[in-house]
């Protein structure tokens, strides 16, 4: 006998979800890794030690997302009650550690990652908030937020101006990013491909930022 109409669509609905949150986890997890590169990279430029080169990367690659999670109700925050977020974190130390020459190789190591977790916490954190059923504006920001608090944190650690006071096109790129993943939410189209253009056009625009200089107007104050 076949199954009833209704518990085709219940079931498609649910292996849609199953879908969703794994889609979201696994941009959440290499928001998480290539972040915490960028902040232990950061450390080994600052001649930290092993432990503060693994405290900067923890902190880089899990304070955006930890505000996003308590903002939203997620408590306690995916990045404590989840021992993937840690282990990805302590790798991604582990290895800017002991082969920091290989990754110094890269133009900009600390930018290049740093885009690219802005980009991928962007589209997760916007995705998580409207899985919390958070609104679209809301959503929006808290996108934005993920992508730049860790960021923020590691400048802080290491007592630098955060870059996204500082440099081109930071936040805006972040909530360019989620603003992606909110309309495509409102336009119905698959999670997926809208977390991807949304990814992909948060990192381009702050990679060509970066590269031609694109940036908002600076603060000049009189002579």
């Amino acid at each position: 006998m076949a199954p009833k109409r209704g518990y085709q669509h219940k079931g498609q609905m649910v292996v849609n979800g199953h879908l969703i949150n794994a889609l979201l986890v696994a941009f959440d997890l290499g928001g998480t890794f290539v972040f915490a590169i960028s902040g232990a990279t950061a450390g080994v430029k600052h001649r930290l030690d092993l432990f503060g080169v693994l405290v900067l990367s923890f902190a880089a690659g899990n304070s955006g997302g930890i505000t996003r999670d308590v903002m939203i109700g997620a408590v306690p925050p995916a990045a404590i009650s989840d021992w993937r977020y840690v282990a990805v974190s302590i790798l991604a130390g582990l290895i800017t550690f002991y082969w920091y020459r290989t990754i110094n190789r890269l133009s900009s190591p600390v930018l290049v990652f740093d885009a690219a977790g802005l980009a991928l916490f962007a589209v997760a954190g916007a995705g998580k908030a409207l899985a919390f059923h958070a609104g679209p504006v809301a959503a929006t920001l808290l996108g934005m937020l993920t992508g730049i608090g860790g960021g923020m944190v590691r400048d802080v650690l290491v007592r630098e101006i955060p870059s996204v006071l500082r440099t081109e096109l930071y936040a805006v790129a972040a909530l360019i990013g989620a603003a992606v993943v909110v309309i495509g939410r409102m336009l119905d189209i698959p999670s997926s491909v809208a977390a991807i253009a949304g990814a992909l056009l948060c990192f381009g625009l702050r990679f060509m930022a970066m590269r031609r200089g694109w940036q908002l107007p600076i603060a000049r104050p009189p002579e």
